[in-house]
């Protein structure tokens, strides 16, 4: 890859592209590498199906379908059949909510969560492998960056 750093202005130039551009292009493609990576690193699941048990995990009560969709950042449609083949592997499951019944909660099972546990260490290890390197003044920057983006993007 071959891009310059301008140190004047403290930003990456690649050719006539606007930084911001060149970010956009950036991420899609870490994004790609990451994923490409993620599911070998997992045997049973991928890594879009890892991505949906961690939000669920951080969600304070059993999420609904659409719930988890926004989190994730994705449509219904596709959190879904996520969902639909963690059901198949034996790691969620899906309950109709108490209040609600037209609604459906998602909850890990045992399976789950050993596999979760199972994995702990080592996903930890290729996170701190990952950042290495990495201030944390940069990595914050980085998540605020982002977050500003998230909120641009939702105003569109």
């Amino acid at each position: 890859m071959n891009f310059d750093l301008d140190m004047s202005t403290d930003m990456v130039k690649f050719g006539d592209m606007p930084p911001q551009a060149f970010l956009l292009g950036l991420l899609s493609a870490f994004d790609n590498r990451f994923q490409a990576c993620a599911d070998n690193f997992f045997q049973e699941i991928t890594w879009k199906q890892f991505f949906a048990i961690i939000c669920i995990k951080i969600c304070t009560e059993e999420p609904t379908i659409n719930e988890l969709a926004e989190i994730m950042g994705s449509s219904h449609q596709n959190v879904k059949q996520i969902l639909l083949k963690l059901e198949g592997k034996g790691f969620v499951t899906m309950i109709a909510d108490e209040k609600d019944k037209r609604k459906q909660r998602i909850v890990l099972t045992k399976a789950c969560r050993d596999f979760c546990e199972k994995n702990d260490e080592q996903s930890r290890e290729i996170i701190r492998r990952i950042f290495d390197g990495i201030e944390e003044e940069h990595l914050l920057a980085a998540i605020m960056t982002i977050q500003k983006m998230e909120r641009n993007i939702s105003e569109l």
